[in-house]
């Protein structure tokens, strides 16, 4: 490849990968055998490079090799586009070889406590030369950070129902009633969806997905929005330790159940009549992105691995 100029010649990298050698060795000889080129070609190399940049970057002597002051400047210059260089090429052969690099995977709050010790047992497992970072964040954030290239893959509740976003399902899982352990529905199994019109329900405040979906199914069992409604936790522990205090009552997805509830005797579990209502989880990527094969493979392995627990992975 060949870097232009306003003249006729061209500088090309293997000018510059020359250049850059002798300016970091100072020594002809040094610098040929540490890029592997004889030395004669090294030395024409460099004259090439002086000739097509019109300047003068060495000072020759009989004993040694100086900088002159532009190739003091221009020494900077070409070991960036040489860093610059091996990046692209890196950037390439990641993109040749699938389940390498670095994987940006947005989770939601949600989720993240409850199925990371999953998906990082997988990457560990299958994906290795993986470079997994994790970033929880609230779905709006994590949509934001997929359509700005800021994240590559996120896992979330669905339907978004977002353009240009495409939904690769993982599973599907049940709400259950989490109630303190003297409360009339505790322990009960085949609970009808009505019985949330006339609860004291705890909900996540604005802006987490599950509290929507909460919203969703009291709305579908006849239930108005705002009644004996309270908005009172950021995270799903902190509405556990209310529904444990006696406040109220709230849906929980069978994933957080053992974690949330663990060790606790003033909780107990009711569970819904079938149809249970439930949620979809799955893995978003944009539509159309360069690694979406590696994606659905990403996606089919993780159905396979969630299925210990409480789910339904997705066909």
């Amino acid at each position: 490849m060949a870097v232009s100029n306003k003249g006729t010649k061209q500088a090309t990298l293997a000018q510059l990968r020359a250049f850059a050698a002798v300016a970091e060795h100072l020594h002809f000889r040094d610098a040929a055998a540490a890029i592997g080129m004889s030395q004669p070609a090294l030395s024409g190399a460099v004259s090439a490079l002086e000739e097509a940049l019109g300047v003068q970057l060495l000072e020759r002597t009989t004993r040694k090799v100086l900088l002159s002051p532009a190739g003091e400047r221009i020494a900077a210059r070409a070991r960036s586009v040489l860093d610059a260089m091996g990046e692209l090429l890196e950037e390439a052969e990641a993109v040749r070889a699938p389940f390498t690099g670095t994987l940006r995977l947005g989770v939601i709050p949600t989720v993240a406590p409850y199925l990371l010790p999953t998906v990082l047992s997988l990457f560990h497992r299958r994906y290795p030369r993986m470079d997994l970072q994790v970033h929880e964040e609230q779905t709006s954030s994590l949509l934001d950070g997929l359509a700005a290239g800021r994240l590559d893959l996120l896992l979330l509740a669905v339907p978004l129902g977002v353009p240009g976003v495409t939904e690769l399902p993982v599973f599907d899982e049940d709400f259950v009633l989490l109630a303190p352990r003297e409360h009339p529905l505790a322990g009960r199994r085949g609970i009808p969806r009505e019985e949330l019109r006339g609860l004291q329900l705890l909900l996540l405040d604005e802006g987490h997905c599950l509290r929507d979906q909460a919203l969703d199914i009291c709305r579908e069992a006849g239930r108005t929005d705002g009644a004996d409604v309270t908005t009172t936790a950021a995270g799903l522990s902190t509405l556990v330790q209310l529904v444990a205090g006696g406040l109220g009552v709230t849906l929980l997805p069978r994933t957080a159940l053992r974690l949330e509830t663990a060790r606790n005797e003033h909780l107990a579990t009711g569970y819904f009549a079938e149809p249970a209502p439930s949620r979809r989880i799955a893995l978003a990527m944009r539509t159309g992105t360069a690694r979406q094969e590696e994606f659905r493979a990403v996606a089919a392995a993780l159905r396979e691995a969630v299925r210990p627990l409480p789910v339904w992975p997705a066909e």
